[in-house]
């Protein structure tokens, strides 16, 4: 935990920032949940956002998908067009906590830092 800033955390996943990235890596945000990880800009975190809604709001599961965590029916876009997830309800709802959490975060530590600059 010596090379991360952490952001967010919850159950199923963790959100944090590389003390020690290149250049251009450096302001991106590390999404880590399952056995996946995503190095996003604030602006693709965002995107990720619009898409969780989207599927969200999109999909109807059957009886027994909306019951069962084995069943991944559920394709959920990322910010990058070649990777789509497959995913439960369940982790559906995490990784969304996940993302908006992380996301209030950020806006919050630019609204404190700003405040002491200011």
């Amino acid at each position: 935990m010596q090379d991360i800033n952490p952001i967010y955390t919850n159950g199923f996943g963790v959100a944090f920032q590389w003390k020690r990235a290149s250049l251009k890596d450096m302001k991106k945000i590390q999404i880590v949940f399952r056995d996946t990880g995503l190095l996003l800009s604030k602006k693709e975190l965002i995107q990720f956002s619009k898409n969780i809604k989207c599927t969200k709001n999109n999909n109807s599961l059957c009886k027994d998908c909306a019951s069962n965590e084995s069943c991944r029916a559920l394709l959920l876009e990322t910010p990058a067009p070649q990777v789509t997830l497959a995913i439960n309800q369940k982790e559906l709802n995490a990784i969304s906590d996940l993302v908006e959490g992380t996301l209030f975060q950020l806006d919050l530590d630019n609204l404190l830092g700003g405040l002491f600059k200011g």
